[in-house]
């Protein structure tokens, strides 16, 4: 019979390795100064109270193809967003989501406006069409590197935490988008172009997730002018 000492041995080097590698990282915040959690749904705002616009959504980013679509903000502040999970691209014995680590971001909502044969995972435009700042896309692979994320905190103000989303190539910013022109998510190297966020929990919060679910039907029944 086959040992299992090297099954066991896999598996504790595993842990050890897991261990490692979140030693050391903060937990990121949410609005509520808990920490972001794999289990839980948040909607990603943005930050400055004084911003003209709402949470995230997905949106073409071109007139054609439509698809794959790619990551507005709402032209419209009293929507929301669509929430979103996050996830490790390995399994971590971690629910945390810790700054400076890569992570998955997943758009989960039953409302969509299209394009389901593609996931809802975010990732960055590396198709040869791609701009010099390219396109932050939905319809990522959890394992591969374009679809690797990290919150990083950008400033501590008071009532609260501004972060930023970054990748192995460079801080997520926004420019004008092809729709009224609504703020659209890219990838830049322009320290004035970073869209600072927020992360709102709505999952287990039954008035948020009822509000919430009603203003994705209703943002999304506005496609694609929100």
């Amino acid at each position: 019979m086959m040992s299992s000492f090297p099954l066991v041995s896999f598996l504790i080097t595993l842990m050890l390795a897991a261990a490692v590698c979140t030693q050391g990282h903060e937990p990121a915040l949410d609005t509520a100064e808990n920490p972001v959690l794999t289990t839980a749904q948040y909607l990603i705002q943005p930050y400055s109270p004084r911003s003209n616009g709402g949470g995230l959504l997905p949106v073409p980013v071109k007139l054609l193809p439509l698809c794959p679509l790619g990551i507005s903000q709402s032209s419209v502040t009293a929507l929301p967003g669509l929430p979103v999970s996050f996830s490790y691209p390995y399994p971590l014995m971690d629910t945390y989501v810790n700054e400076g680590q890569a992570v998955n971001i997943e758009f989960r909502s039953e409302a969509w406006p299209g394009c389901e044969e593609f996931s809802k995972y975010w990732e960055v435009d590396e198709s040869s069409s791609a701009s010099e700042e390219p396109a932050i896309l939905v319809g990522g692979k959890k394992r591969e590197r374009n679809s690797w994320f990290r919150i990083e905190r950008k400033e501590n103000f008071v009532g609260g935490n501004a972060y930023k989303l970054t990748t192995l190539a460079g801080t997520i910013g926004t420019i004008p988008g092809p729709w009224d022109q609504a703020p659209q998510l890219v990838l830049t190297n322009d320290t004035a172009k970073t869209f600072l966020v927020k992360f709102h929990k709505v999952h287990g919060d039954t008035t948020a997730t009822t509000s919430t679910s009603r203003l994705e039907k209703l943002g999304l029944g506005m496609f694609p002018f929100y």
